[in-house]
């Protein structure tokens, strides 16, 4: 169970970090779609690898929180 709950919380901090980097490096840069001005290309690009990043721990977390979950659910049903 201590192994679970280090890659939920590891990959949750790696979600939160992409999500504040994103926001004070390139906050009105959209990572994909028109905009109505001009975007340097490297502020784009940062900004689709730091949202990439951001999705790919969150999900990281939700499964890590969904198999604890199976876990202990499991471990209950066996003692009743």
């Amino acid at each position: 169970m201590g192994a679970g709950w280090k890659v939920f919380w590891l990959a949750s901090a790696v979600c939160a970090a992409a999500f504040v980097a994103a926001r004070l490096l390139v906050p009105d840069v959209v990572p994909l779609g028109y905009a109505e001005e001009a975007q340097p290309s490297w502020a784009v690009l940062t900004a689709f690898v730091l949202r990439a990043t951001e999705l790919a721990g969150a999900w990281v977390a939700v499964i890590a929180l969904a198999v604890m979950l199976g876990v202990w659910l499991k471990s209950r049903t066996r003692r009743i």
